[in-house]
């Protein structure tokens, strides 16, 4: 892998949608240099279309354009008027942000499913091999083909689109119809289908995928539901990083006192039943997923949730820190209440 290049999108202090390149503390701005390149997409595309890669392009544009200050806007909240950040890569529209995922990935995440899957009241040995256990073990048995043969489907689920993305620092929503709030510290995949249709992967980035693990311990055919909510990506695009071995971790705090933390969480291809490729493939096989200027936003799963072993709720004011060694500043988001007219039924009337 070449170089790493952290790339950032951020509104400045006039309101201004921006993109820039990470340097230290600083981030230089590369919109100052070529105004119609507000975004990280239409950077890709200007790279793809010159035929060189998003990271030259990248560097290029940085070094002769003015600096920000970078740990300012990370340490800003969102909707500050000093500036504040963007999730690093977002479509033209929300509904051409796709937002998905790959679950039953890491071997943990077996073992969190089948505790919510599984009748703890059976031992060990009485208890059936759930759906989830049988579906990890067709990763294991053919999740990361050789060649050029496509492998095992991996489980896939939909998260939503731009609607349901949010930043760094952007609050988190605890739906009013949610029985709870449930961390998923992953890193995310950043995609975007060029001219021809062809998926480009621009990097990754940290993500929390925010789910409700409550309503899906209750039936696993709740996983769905429980997974349409909003999630958070960011706060860089991180290009020409591995993907084989990251180390992740997670913690939350409640008015400053810490009331989890995840230890390190052992990440990427090397600890996964699936091959990155493999992941891929069967999301990009769908030709609803290959349509130009699309940009995708994709989940591969994590190893440990919180939700089997801890005896407390989320709640408003709680602060997630999601963390990657050595790959880019951390995400920190704040639970919120969500809109309180949603605990009501939705009244359909006729036209």
């Amino acid at each position: 892998m070449g170089q790493d290049v952290n790339i950032i999108q951020f509104v400045n202090s006039h309101g201004q949608q921006r993109v820039g390149v990470v340097n230290g503390n600083e981030a230089a701005d590369i919109t100052a240099v070529v105004p119609e390149i507000s975004g990280t997409a239409q950077l890709a595309l200007s790279a793809i279309r010159e035929g060189c890669t998003l990271a030259d392009k990248a560097a290029q544009l940085a070094q002769g354009a003015p600096c920000v200050d970078y740990a300012a806007l990370w340490n800003a909240n969102f909707g500050a008027e000093s500036g504040y950040l963007l999730p690093p890569l977002t479509g033209p529209s929300n509904h051409q942000t796709f937002i998905t995922g790959t679950g039953l990935t890491h071997t943990g995440s077996m073992e969190s499913r089948d505790k919510m899957h599984s009748d703890e009241a059976e031992t060990v040995d009485e208890m059936p091999k759930t759906d989830s256990a049988r579906m990890f073990d067709m990763g294991l048995q053919g999740g990361k083909p050789d060649g050029e043969s496509r492998g095992v489907a991996p489980e896939w689920f939909y998260k939503g689109n731009g609607l349901n993305l949010r930043s760094h620092r952007q609050g988190l929503e605890i739906p009013a119809f949610a029985l709870d709030g449930g961390e998923e510290p992953e890193l995310v995949g950043c995609y975007l289908i060029d001219d021809n249709g062809v998926p480009r992967r621009l990097g990754f980035a940290i993500g929390n995928e925010w789910s409700d693990h409550a309503t899906e311990t209750i039936n696993y055919l709740y996983l769905a539901p429980s997974k349409l909510r909003a999630c958070a990506v960011g706060p860089e695009l991180v290009i020409g990083h591995g993907f084989e071995n990251l180390d992740v971790r997670c913690s939350v705090t409640r008015d400053d006192d810490l009331i989890y933390d995840s230890g390190d969480l052992k990440s990427g291809e090397q600890y996964m039943c699936h091959s990155l490729r493999n992941c891929e493939d069967h999301h990009f096989k769908y030709p609803l997923h290959r349509e130009p200027g699309d940009v995708h936003l994709h989940f591969f799963g994590t190893s440990k949730l919180s939700h089997s072993e801890r005896d407390w709720k989320y709640q408003a004011g709680d602060e997630i820190r999601v963390t990657v060694a050595d790959f880019s500043r951390p995400l920190i988001n704040v639970v919120c209440d969500g809109d309180p007219t949603l605990k009501s039924p939705v009244r359909v009337e006729t036209c």
